[in-house]
């Protein structure tokens, strides 16, 4: 499976923004998919995930309220909406996949290990 992140760029606090990332390869309605991010200086960290159904997303805390994840199966898509970035939402922001986990079809994985396809990232930077 590989996947294609796009969508960021250069905004101001307050705007918003949305990253797209495609996937290739694989049965795509099959996949957990996620968003991470890494600011410079920081460790990658959970943002946001959708389970392979669509059924249920989750979000850390910090985006909970301005950003909504979501997925087009038919266009092998998963997005991350943004709203009301920021400064501190600057980062490289990266999606990721797993197939999801046959024994436990409810569960949203939500740890960079728990992933085993990446992204290459897409650059978000929000001037104050």
């Amino acid at each position: 499976v590989q996947l294609q992140a796009s969508g960021g760029g250069l905004v101001q606090a307050g705007d918003s923004l949305r990253l797209s990332c495609v996937a290739s390869g694989g049965t795509f309605s099959t996949y957990n998919l996620g968003w991470f991010r890494q600011a410079p200086g920081n460790a990658r960290e959970f943002v946001a995930a959708v389970r392979w159904d669509g059924g249920n997303t989750f979000y850390a805390d910090s985006v909970a309220g301005r950003f909504s994840i979501s997925r087009d199966n038919a266009k092998n898509t998963v997005y991350l909406g943004m709203y009301s970035l920021r400064p501190d939402d600057t980062a490289i922001y990266f999606c990721a996949a797993r197939t999801s986990y046959p024994n436990i079809p409810w569960y949203i994985p939500r740890t960079q290990r728990e992933y085993n396809y990446w992204g290459q990232g897409t650059l978000v930077t929000v001037s104050s």
